[in-house]
């Protein structure tokens, strides 16, 4: 992963703008916008987890290519939980409890694969409504 100093960045080694969920997020600590192969971007927002019961992550790719496969110990197979969106979930026993447990869901959009990873205790309906926010 290449570190990138912002969104103009990610428009530009993703030959395009880069897709934004368009829904509030919970307060972020810190976000990074890394490019994670050609003419793909993954964005994090680390969250501020600092009081009990708050998710502690959230990221968004979007890439030409799909994204790289995550190895998730004990995943759920993937199901459909909108249309054309795909979610797995793992539990994540060895992370802290902000970021248990790890919720993926997956899509494709005006020619771009994207994954919006979720760690901590999210709401699946939540994920999905960022997920549909995303253009």
């Amino acid at each position: 992963m290449e570190q990138l100093d912002g969104i103009a960045d990610a428009d530009t080694h993703l030959g395009r703008p880069m897709p934004l969920p368009r829904t509030v997020l919970p307060l972020a600590r810190w976000v990074e916008v890394c490019a994670v192969g050609p003419q793909a971007v993954e964005i994090s927002w680390n969250l501020d987890d600092s009081r009990a019961g708050q998710p502690g992550r959230v990221a968004l790719y979007a890439g030409v290519d799909p994204p790289p496969a995550h190895e998730l110990v004990d995943a759920t197979a993937p199901a459909a939980v909108a249309d054309g969106v795909l979610h797995r979930e793992a539990p994540l026993n060895e992370a802290q409890a902000s970021l248990r447990p790890v919720h993926e869901l997956g899509w494709r959009r005006d020619g771009l694969h994207l994954r919006l990873t979720a760690q901590g205790p999210w709401e699946v309906d939540a994920l999905v409504s960022i997920a549909q926010s995303v253009s």
